[in-house]
C-alpha cells in the first residue's frame, strides 16, 4: 500500500518522507526542545533521511562514527554514534541508546527544561548509539505499511528483540506460558529465530556491548505502550534466592508463570541483587517523570515481566551478561515503549502529526533524564583512557 493510497482512504497516520531535508548531510537535525511549541513537523524521517540526518550531526558536531562488521540480508550497514565522555578510548562510553529493532515503532520539552549544566553532565556519562539497528525491516515497513515488525530474513523474518541469549530456549519456560514469551514457528510474529544471534542485526547490538565494553547503562526504544520498562522479562524480581536464576535449569518448568502456582509445585522468581533493583527502580522512575512532565501524559514504570513475559530480549540479555560471565561489565537493562497508539490508522503504530511531536518531546525528556539518572547513580569504574 504506497502512502498515496493511505491517506486516500483516511489514515491519518503521518507520511513518510519523499525528499532528504538533510540534503546528504548538508544540514542537521533540529530537535523540538530547541524550537518554538507550535513546530510540527509533516513527515516521518525515512531510512534514507536518517542517514542524512546522522550524517548532517556529524559534520556539525564532529561525532565519532562506526559500522558494526555485521552486514544485513539486504546488504545494508548498521552504523552508530559516540558523542561525550573521553574519545580516547572505547572504555570512556557508558550509556547505550539502541533505537528501531522493530521495524513499524516510528519514531525546552514541553514542561521540561534542562541547564547547559545539565546538557554538559549528560553528555559526559559518553555515549553510543544506534539510530537503525534493523534498516531491512524499516524500509519494507516504510515502502509497503503492512505494519511490519521483524527483519527480512527471507528464511523466515526474526522478531530481532527475540534472538538475543537470554532464556532463548522455550523448554526454560513453563510450558503453557512458553508459546507466548517467543515462537518457534517462522510464521509468528515473535518468532525467535533458529539460535541466539542468528541475525546481523542482533549481532551488531551485542558486538555494541563487546566493544564498548566499560557501558554501564542500556536503553532499547520502542513503541507503543506509554511505558519505562526495567529488568527482568521473565519473571517476577526477588533478592533472596541467589539459586533462583535464569542461569539454573532445575527451574525450567516454573519461569514465566505470574502468579506462581504452589499447588503445582511452579514456584520462581528471577533473582537480582536488592542494591541493583533499587538503581534500576530509580532511573527508571526519573525518566518516567520527565516523559510525564514533557506533555503531561501519564508512562508507567514497572518491571518488565509485568507488561508481559519475554524470551530473548535485548535488555534481559543486557543485564544478564555479568551474571553469566563475571569478568563482563554489568549493563543496567531498560526498555522505553514511548507513545500511545493511533486507532484510525490502518496500523497503530503509525502516529499523526500531534502524537509525532508529543512522542518527540516526551522521549527526548526521558533520554535526558536518563543520561542524568546514569550519571548520579554511577557509570562504573573510572577511565583510565
Amino acid at each position: 500500500m504506497s502512502i498515496r493510497r493511505r491517506q486516500a482512504t483516511a489514515d491519518n497516520g503521518l507520511p513518510i518522507g519523499k525528499t532528504d531535508r538533510f540534503e546528504g548531510g548538508k544540514l542537521f537535525p533540529c530537535g523540538l526542545g530547541t524550537q518554538s511549541n507550535e513546530t510540527r513537523f509533516n513527515s516521518i524521517l525515512s531510512v534514507k533521511e536518517i542517514r542524512s540526518g546522522f550524517l548532517g550531526l556529524v559534520n556539525e558536531y564532529g561525532i565519532s562514527t562506526f559500522e558494526t562488521p555485521y552486514v544485513t540480508h539486504e546488504n545494508a550497514t548498521i552504523f552508530g554514534g559516540k558523542i561525550g565522555g573521553n574519545r580516547n578510548c572505547d572504555e570512556a562510553y557508558r550509556v547505550y541508546l539502541n533505537a528501531a529493532i522493530h521495524a513499524r515503532e516510528r519514531l525546552t520539552y514541553g514542561g521540561c527544561q534542562y541547564s547547559r549544566c545539565d546538557v554538559s553532565k549528560a553528555l559526559g556519562t559518553g555515549i553510543v548509539f544506534l539510530p537503525l539497528s534493523n534498516p531491512d525491516g524499516v524500509a519494507y515497513d516504510q515502502a509497503t505499511n503492512e505494519c511490519w515488525r521483524k527483519n527480512r530474513n527471507p528464511a523466515g523474518a526474526v522478531d530481532l528483540n527475540r534472538n538475543f541469549d537470554f532464556l532463548w530456549n522455550l523448554t526454560q519456560f513453563t510450558p503453557s506460558v512458553a508459546p507466548n514469551v517467543a515462537s518457534d514457528d517462522p510464521t509468528k510474529q515473535t518468532y525467535h529465530g533458529v539460535a541466539p544471534f542468528s541475525k546481523p542485526e542482533s549481532k551488531s547490538i551485542k558486538w555494541v556491548m563487546d566493544t564498548f565494553n566499560k557501558v554501564r547503562w542500556f536503553m532499547d526504544i520502542h513503541s507503543f505502550a506509554g511505558v519505562v520498562l526495567y529488568s527482568w522479562g521473565s519473571d517476577e524480581n526477588q533478592s533472596k534466592n541467589k539459586d533462583m536464576n535464569f542461569m539454573n535449569r532445575d527451574y525450567d518448568n516454573a519461569r514465566g508463570l505470574m502468579p506462581d502456582s504452589p499447588e503445582e509445585g511452579l514456584v520462581y522468581s528471577e533473582y537480582i541483587p536488592a542494591q541493583d533493583w533499587s538503581e534500576v527502580v530509580f532511573a527508571g522512575m526519573r525518566t518516567g517523570n520527565a516523559m510525564d512532565g514533557a506533555t503531561g501524559r501519564h508512562y508507567k514504570v514497572t518491571q518488565a515481566a509485568y507488561l508481559y513475559p519475554t524470551s530473548g530480549a535485548s535488555d534481559d540479555y543486557a543485564y544478564s551478561r555479568h551474571f553469566a560471565d563475571p569478568t563482563l561489565n554489568r549493563i543496567n537493562g531498560f526498555t522505553v515503549e514511548f507513545g500511545f497508539g493511533n486507532d484510525n490508522a490502518s496500523c497503530p503504530f503509525y502516529p499523526t502529526q500531534e502524537q509525532y511531536s508529543l512522542n518527540i518531546l516526551e522521549t527526548n525528556s526521558g533520554f535526558m533524564e536518563f543520561l542524568l539518572a546514569a550519571a548520579d547513580i554511577g557509570l562504573g569504574d573510572t577511565t583510565s583512557c
